[in-house]
């Protein structure tokens, strides 16, 4: 449909009461499509609906307002709290975990909820609420087992007359409200309906002591009695919980790792059944009476925009959604740092930096055990000098990367002697697995923040691994903060983990513990590992997730036999599952990526994604944008060291909404693929300068030349069926 015209169907005219007979005609075969029962999907449980005034509660703030979320949470966490409270509570912790909210980063000035779409900034204490309506539901596949949270909100000034969704996929595990300071409210502030998912993870804590279990709202319950309204409980009998708890005392199940779903393979699906859902609240609040009771569809993919978006794991179920909307329920895709895995980029070359980059398109978790056993090494490399957070990684275990060096020498995988060759060598070999020299300053905090999390997380997700197989030997639970031991849980916390967690441990209060080690089961970065006696961040545990994706002992060269060789084609099959082929079914497509990016690197996802995607049958309307000086973490830019070095990747997103959103509806032609120059804060770390416009200058319609990313020949003028051309990515 031409896009100038998307809203001017039939069943939109008779609505609003327009009078424009001239384009009724040829609108009836359009009209009776559309006048059809609105039935409600399949997949959908039990529908909660919320109405919030946008001045004691609202759907973007929790009633805190811009300024609220600038602050602290005004209360400690409670026992046992209301849906409210964690709804607002979570909130308050989604958008502070995916914004710098500095008011020195752009908070409040450039970006936030008080920043009008035009700019435009309301300083007003409590200014950016939104009233609206918000409805809740699971979908589920029958088995009361998948309960992949879905959530709609529909702002009061939705426009009848433009109708628009917007999706917001949660980042990384999150919860239901993961996305909400990302597309979440850019969609809001658009007037667009939102649809949310949690994409079969978030916060599904299932504690294996008490049987208690999360609810869709966040409150908990006794698993028995939480029957199929549970969140997430494992799959376990009494009698085998009864057994695990009487061996591993004082541990939790998270959805993410131990659903036994591979929930990632679901996350373009559970994207594109969030836009189902929307339609179907909108049609039940907007949609013509029908004659035998219920309404009639008014509104559907004929007439209503539709843009694929989210952050990160959100990113990349937006693309995976795109890829797989058979049904035409998307318009276009506006993502930034997506986790995107291509299925196959043996073809693929990148030209950058005077020659080509040695390592491309591996899936997540290969390189995240890669960067498993390398990451603490490298940190200690003279490249590396001045690394933000660079004392977290000491925190606790001060010898733990020299041990770590000293452990992969001793196995054989570093071949030099003294600390500071095998901290330069371990650098050395993560630059030469796609990691950018752009990354060095980073891998201490990401090791020390990001990396075992998710290699454990993954491993069971992939391999479709319960709770009790404790794949590799780890487990989650609450540590003593002095000796790293198992502790139980605290009631509290985790009664209002809902609002504060993230999805994967470390998180309100639970740990990665490494039950292998020499002293017993341990904090990781206490843990000694049982070959080598020495506290070396459980390098015996790293080897082993390493050989699950090798198929293989990286120490012996020997294949893995038995219960490990299992494990790992377990664990590969899974990762074949999630890939994507990079048909995006020509559908307008813009992403973004931060070049510093070193959880999700640009040489491993967006890079490859888009050569493989741009040069296939459904990829012509795909761009691809490269921020220099941003990251993954925007949240990190108010800490030391960050906020010197790294620009705000929010803004970008922000930008290539309203890019996406204006090719839409007006026709403005898509930007180059390009790579933007922006300009790091500088100053003294801890203190650095205001963020101005200056700092993130503007995607660009006609860049510079020397900007420009292009896909083409390199010597010949041809790139046929056995030849794919080279990606170029200017320096």
């Amino acid at each position: 449909m031409n896009p100038n015209y998307r809203w001017l169907s039939w069943p939109m005219i008779a609505l609003l009461g327009a009078a424009l007979p001239e384009l009724v005609a040829g609108q009836d075969s359009q009209a009776a499509a559309q006048n059809k029962p609105n039935v409600k999907p399949a997949f959908l449980g039990a529908i909660t609906q919320r109405d919030y005034d946008g001045i004691t509660d609202d759907l973007l703030t929790g009633g805190l307002g811009w300024d609220g979320l600038q602050a602290a949470y005004p209360a400690p966490p409670t026992p046992d709290p209301s849906a409210a409270e964690l709804r607002r509570r979570a909130i308050h912790t989604n958008y502070r975990a995916v914004l710098d909210i500095s008011s020195a980063g752009g908070y409040g000035r450039l970006y936030g909820p008080n920043v009008a779409l035009d700019g435009a900034v309301d300083p007003t204490p409590g200014a950016g609420k939104i009233a609206g309506t918000e409805y809740l539901a699971y979908a589920d596949d029958g088995s009361g087992r998948k309960n992949v949270t879905l959530m709609v909100q529909i702002p009061s000034r939705f426009d009848l007359a433009r109708p628009c969704i917007v999706t917001a996929p949660s980042s990384g595990s999150r919860g239901v409200y993961g996305a909400i300071g990302a597309s979440g409210e850019w969609g809001l502030k658009r007037g667009c309906a939102v649809a949310y998912t949690d994409k079969g993870t978030g916060n599904g804590l299932h504690d294996l002591m008490d049987n208690r279990v999360g609810l869709i709202d966040g409150t908990r319950a006794d698993a028995a009695a939480a029957g199929p309204a549970s969140h997430f409980t494992a799959d376990l009998s009494d009698a085998e919980r009864s057994a695990f708890n009487a061996l591993y005392p004082d541990r939790v199940a998270y959805k993410h790792a131990h659903s036994q779903q591979n929930p990632e393979q679901a996350w373009g699906r559970n994207t594109l059944q969030a836009i189902i859902f929307a339609f179907y609240v909108l049609n039940e609040r907007h949609g013509s009476p029908g004659p035998r009771g219920g309404k009639r569809v008014v509104f559907d993919p004929a007439n209503t925009l539709v843009i694929a978006s989210g952050i990160s794991n959100g990113g990349g179920a937006a693309l995976a959604a795109a890829e797989q909307d058979r049904r035409g329920l998307i318009d276009g895709v506006a993502v930034t740092e997506p986790n995107v895995q291509p299925a196959d980029a043996s073809r693929v070359s990148i030209l950058y930096g005077g020659g080509f980059a040695p390592m491309l398109g591996k899936p997540l978790y290969d390189y995240f055990t890669y960067a498993n056993l390398y990451q603490p090494c490298a940190a200690l490399s003279a490249r590396a000098a001045g690394s933000p957070l660079a004392n977290l990684l000491a925190t606790p275990n001060a010898a733990g990367a020299a041990n770590r060096c000293a452990g992969l020498r001793a196995k054989g995988l570093l071949a030099t002697n003294t600390l500071a060759e095998q901290a330069e060598e371990s650098l050395d070999k993560l630059r030469a697995y796609g990691w950018l020299p752009d990354s060095d300053l980073l891998h201490a905090s990401h090791y020390r923040l990001a990396t075992n999390a998710i290699v454990v997380t993954y491993a069971n997700a992939y391999g479709r691994f319960s709770v009790a197989d404790r794949i590799c030997g780890f487990s989650f639970a609450n540590t003593d903060p002095t000796t790293g031991a198992v502790i139980p849980q605290v009631a509290a916390i985790q009664d209002n983990l809902f609002g504060g967690g993230n999805g994967v441990p470390p998180t309100s209060g639970v740990n990665i513990v490494y039950d292998e080690a020499l002293d017993g089961p341990m904090l990781d970065l206490l843990a000694r590992s049982p070959s080598t006696g020495s506290a070396d961040f459980a390098l015996d545990g790293a080897i082993c997730h390493r050989n699950l994706v090798e198929g293989r002992d990286i120490v012996t060269g020997q294949p893995l036999t038995d219960e490990m060789r299992a494990a790992s084609s377990r664990v590969r099959r899974g990762i074949r599952a999630v890939q994507l082929r990079g048909n995006l079914r020509d559908k307008p497509a813009l992403i973004v990526h931060g070049r510093s990016d070193t959880l999700v690197p640009v040489n491993h996802s967006s890079r490859p994604y888009y050569a493989v995607a741009g040069q296939g049958a459904g990829g012509h309307n795909l761009r691809y944008i490269e921020v220099a000086n941003a990251q993954h973490f925007d949240a990190f830019l108010s800490l030391p060291g960050y906020d010197i070095r790294y620009v705000p990747l929010h803004v970008y997103l922000n930008q290539a909404l309203d890019w996406m959103y204006e090719h839409l509806t007006a026709g403005k032609p898509l930007p180059p693929s390009q790579v933007v120059r922006t300009a790091p804060r500088g100053g003294t770390a801890g203190s650095a300068p205001e963020l101005t416009a200056a700092n993130v200058p503007p995607i660009l319609e006609t860049p510079a030349p020397a900007d420009g990313i292009r896909i083409g020949p390199l010597i010949s003028l041809y790139c046929g069926a056995f030849a794919s051309c080279p990606l170029h990515i200017p320096e």
